[in-house]
């Protein structure tokens, strides 16, 4: 697969902000020039056969060899959810090439999943939040972008509120699926359980969160014990019944112990002492696992893109002198060989990494599709 040729940086304009903006620009790209001597880029179309499709993107591997993550993020969740992609189905997409993964989620994506009642002042407040959020991220200016995000919350909160709509009590009550294993809730904590959820919400909705923390924290006191009888823990020799690993009679006794203890620490709430105890038991138990290091072809078979000879060659030497070293003990020895050989090979990487593509259209089975209007 050939490197992706050098990126150019264009001058495009930034309609939404009123402002010009530094765009990459790559390869290939159609461009034009306006009238105001402004460079804009015309979205690419891209031709493939999908290799991945889930959750808001797929990866698509185009006619031209060349790998394309496409993010739906402009498309509505219910667009996404009636895609019927598959693995080799043909399909045509439009969009502009992006830089960075973060760059998929602009300000229209965050408008949608926006409460209702969000005025058009507000609205212009949050884009201005959400773009200095965005630049403070590019920063990383953690402290900044959580002083951004709490305003913005600030702003939506009020209307999220107003517009939720908490599930009934019963269907609450039966998420954990207690009435599937005729788990009976006790009448008198059914009461208190009805009680103590309706004052939840009441405080949510008020925005006390300190109040309805407490109210939750109490529900799932009274619901621990129900819990603890829908998933029982398991017993030592129920946890040890698939592990492949060869231990003496005195081993087993000792981790039989350390387990014991460690669910009973569990069960006391002593969160530093179960720490303790699982940390001992994990330590003993995986002193006993053998791991195998797959060979140098196992390693290689699931990359897809095409190595030199020589440097194949090269790899395949630093890769079995590491595992030699490693078995041997020598570690600083064997990490001077993995550090030459991802030396390597990342490059390979980092030129047949996929390109991103903002979808703006897909073309499927002929169909087009287009993103539905946000607010």
């Amino acid at each position: 697969m050939k490197k992706p040729v050098k990126k150019t940086w264009l001058l495009a304009s930034a309609l939404t902000l009123g402002m010009a903006v530094l765009t990459p620009l790559q390869a290939g790209a159609t461009s034009v020039e306006t009238t105001n001597n402004v460079i804009m880029q015309i979205e690419q179309k891209i031709q493939g056969t999908v290799k991945y499709f889930g959750g808001d993107g797929l990866t698509i591997k185009g006619t031209d060899g060349k790998n394309y993550y496409i993010g739906l993020h402009k498309f509505s969740d219910q667009q996404i959810e009636q895609l019927k992609l598959v693995e080799g189905q043909e399909i045509s997409v439009e969009g502009s090439i992006i830089e960075d993964y973060s760059d998929f989620y602009t300000f229209d994506v965050y408008k949608k999943s926006l409460p209702k009642g969000i005025t058009k002042e507000e609205l212009i407040q949050l884009e201005k939040l959400f773009h200095d959020m965005k630049k403070a991220g590019k920063e990383e200016n953690y402290e900044e972008m959580e002083r951004l995000y709490q305003a913005m919350d600030n702003i939506t909160r009020p209307y999220e509120l107003a517009n939720w709509q908490p599930e009934p009590f019963e269907e609450f009550i039966n998420e954990a699926a207690f009435t599937e294993k005729n788990i009976v809730i006790k009448a008198q904590d059914k009461e208190q359980l009805k009680t103590l959820y309706t004052e939840w919400i009441k405080f949510t909705k008020e925005d006390k969160t300190e109040m309805a923390q407490e109210k939750i924290d109490k529900i799932y006191t009274i619901l621990e014990p129900y819990h603890q009888e829908l998933y029982p823990p398991l017993t030592f020799e129920q946890y040890m019944a698939d592990m492949e690993v060869d231990l003496t009679k005195e081993e087993l006794t000792e981790l039989k112990s350390i387990y014991d203890e460690a669910q009973k620490a569990d069960k006391d709430k002593n969160e530093e002492l179960s720490m303790k105890l699982w940390d001992q038991f994990y330590e003993k138990l995986n002193s006993h696992f053998k791991y195998e290091q797959i060979s140098f072809e196992e390693y290689m078979a699931d990359i897809e893109f095409e190595i030199s000879q020589s440097d194949y060659t090269k790899l395949k030497q630093h890769y079995e002198k590491a595992v030699t070293l490693e078995k041997d003990g020598e570690e600083e020895k064997a990490g001077e060989q993995w550090e030459a050989f991802y030396k390597i090979l990342d490059p390979y990487y980092e030129a047949n990494k996929d390109i991103l593509i903002s979808a703006s259209k897909l073309i499927i089975n002929g169909q087009d599709l287009l993103p539905e209007q946000t607010k």
